[in-house]
């Protein structure tokens, strides 16, 4: 077993690191407090290759494996989550998902304009009425002649007032026998008429992220828009469930290390009674257990990309990884405060930010609660995978990079 990263995960890894840290990290306190969207991120992340990581270059990709997107998204999440989210939907939820269910018409179509980062995409779910319970949704898609008609709305959506694309799930089938097999879903143009959407303020945390609500009031959605099957959309949106979660795991591995870091150097700079707080045995402790949580949340999150890269399911691996590690991040940064005392308290000291932005992960792409369910059904046996029509594809180098 080789725990080793490639040459090229280390390039990658640094070129993200660079830019979180030289582009992003000057700008993130101001555009905090302002509550908005750095207005150069999408952009210059697009330019550097970083939306497209994990897809061939044949669709617009870097050409780089599973493991890649994860080290960027930890990279990314160090500095702040905002930029990571936008890694969730935008290539996690949207873009791995069409590349997994799509047809080649559809990846040609919308994969290449989102892998190079022409175009801006999202996954909608959530509902204001509907959070955990996916198939409980009531937006619907009608069927008329060769295109469906969307009336509904969504809420919680990040990137919701930035993307152009989104991958939509509604329900096709309200008389289906089960309800999660009425579900279908659909490739969505946010500039067609009738789709209506704004941002919501006002968060605890990801303060420089778009989180919002998309309306859709009689929008025209072509039959070729849809992916997959009719009766599909419960199983796509799994999917794309698991390629998020695997996001926000390494995401949130990113903010414990950036605890870790923040708490030793501060440690080691602020003396109380004579020495530095890094020699009292009670701050050791805390350091200890935060750097504790930092490799085995990095464990959990590297194997599930690799499985990923080995074409195998991981939907369970995945589920620790996000539990674990996002729980993780936040009892992290909880400590990081204490460690920082009164300083944490304050956003002249980047803890505080992270305790803010860590707790929307405990929540979303699935609460911990819903991990627990997931995990113990594993484990109690009443939960296993069945094939899919359509499998994640395998890493492959020699198809990615030619």
């Amino acid at each position: 077993m080789d725990f080793s990263l490639s040459q090229e995960h280390q390039m990658t890894q640094k070129m993200v690191r660079d830019f979180a840290q030289k582009e992003i990290a000057p700008a993130i306190k101001e555009y905090d407090r302002k509550q908005e969207p750095i207005p150069f991120a999408l952009k210059r992340m697009g330019e550097l290759g970083i939306l497209g990581l994990p897809f061939p270059v044949r669709y617009g990709g870097a050409g780089m494996d599973y493991i890649a997107l994860g080290l960027a998204c930890e990279e990314l999440e160090a500095v702040d989550t905002s930029l990571r989210v936008a890694m969730s939907v935008h290539t996690g939820l949207c873009g791995m998902t069409a590349f997994q269910w799509g047809t080649e018409e559809q990846k040609e179509k919308f994969l290449i304009p989102l892998a190079s980062g022409e175009k801006i995409g999202c996954g909608v779910f959530t509902e204001p009425g509907m959070g955990s319970d996916v198939a409980a949704m009531r937006t619907s898609a009608k069927r008329d002649g060769d295109s469906y008609i969307l009336n509904g709305e969504k809420m919680w959506i990040s990137l919701a007032s930035l993307a152009d694309l989104a991958l939509v799930t509604v329900k096709t089938n309200p008389s289906a026998r089960k309800p999660s097999e009425g579900l279908s879903s659909f490739i969505v143009d946010l500039h067609t008429p009738g789709v209506t959407r704004g941002d919501i303020h006002g968060k605890l945390g990801v303060r420089a992220g778009s989180t919002g609500w998309i309306n859709f009031q009689d929008v025209r959605v072509p039959a070729e828009n849809r992916i997959g099957e009719e009766g599909e959309g419960f199983k796509i949106t799994m999917s794309a469930f698991d390629h998020g979660r695997y996001t926000v795991a390494s995401g949130a591995t990113g903010i414990i290390r950036a605890c870790l870091e923040a708490s030793v150097s501060y440690a080691k700079s602020r003396t109380t009674f004579g020495r530095p707080i890094a020699e009292h045995q009670l701050i050791k402790e805390k350091i200890a257990k935060i750097a504790q949580d930092h490799e085995i949340a990095r464990l959990l999150y590297l194997q599930a990309g690799w499985m990923q890269n080995m074409g195998m399911r991981n939907t369970l691996q995945t589920s620790y990884a996000k539990k674990f590690a996002t729980e993780a991040s936040f009892s992290a940064a909880n400590e990081a405060i204490q460690i920082h005392g009164a300083y944490g308290f304050s956003d002249e000291f980047d803890v505080e930010r992270y305790l803010r932005n860590s707790k929307g992960a405990v929540i979303y792409e699935g609460s911990s609660e819903i991990q627990a369910l997931i995990q113990s059904g594993y484990a109690l046996g009443e939960r296993t995978d069945r094939p899919l029509r359509c499998e994640l594809p395998a890493y492959d180098e020699t198809y990615w990079q030619g």
